[in-house]
């Protein structure tokens, strides 16, 4: 299921790098850029990830807090969020719940092979309700994308 511009966006429960409870409830009355990515440390996520910290600044004073969500550890995505200076917060999804909820994961194809794994997404959340959906987004370019989008809100 893919979520749409409108729709309220699901609720969610996952440990951050801090193995603190983080859940959608603490955004109700605030924007957010929520993006999914398949694994810490590997050379797409990693682009990905840096490109949203050097945007973070621009977001935030657009009212947007910034979420990674992986289904790594808590303890790696801590290494992680220190080595790159990541200035938000990475939620650890291991069993894929909150990615389910999202549709951000399900069946992807490379090489001509089937399985299931993290479907890249990026969702912008405002009050509890999802402004748009991005799916299978390139790592390179998309932060980058997202911030004119917010800019023309």
């Amino acid at each position: 299921m893919r979520l749409e511009a409108g729709q309220a966006a699901p609720p969610f429960t996952a440990v951050d790098q801090n193995g603190t409870t983080r859940s959608l409830s603490e955004f109700a009355d605030g924007k957010l850029v929520m993006y999914f990515y398949p694994k810490a440390f590997t050379p797409g996520c990693t682009t990905e990830s840096c490109d949203f910290r050097d945007r973070h600044d621009v977001l935030a004073d657009r009212g947007y807090s910034i979420l990674g969500v992986s289904p790594d550890t808590p303890e790696k995505l801590a290494e992680f969020k220190e080595k790159y200076d990541l200035p938000f917060d990475l939620l650890s999804d291991p069993e894929h719940e909150v990615a389910t909820a999202y549709g951000a994961y399900g069946t992807k194809k490379n090489y001509g092979r089937e399985y299931q794994g993290i479907i890249r997404s990026t969702f912008l959340v405002a009050d509890g309700t999802v402004e748009d959906a991005f799916y299978n987004v390139r790592a390179k370019g998309h932060a980058e994308r997202i911030e004119k989008v917010t800019d023309e809100r």
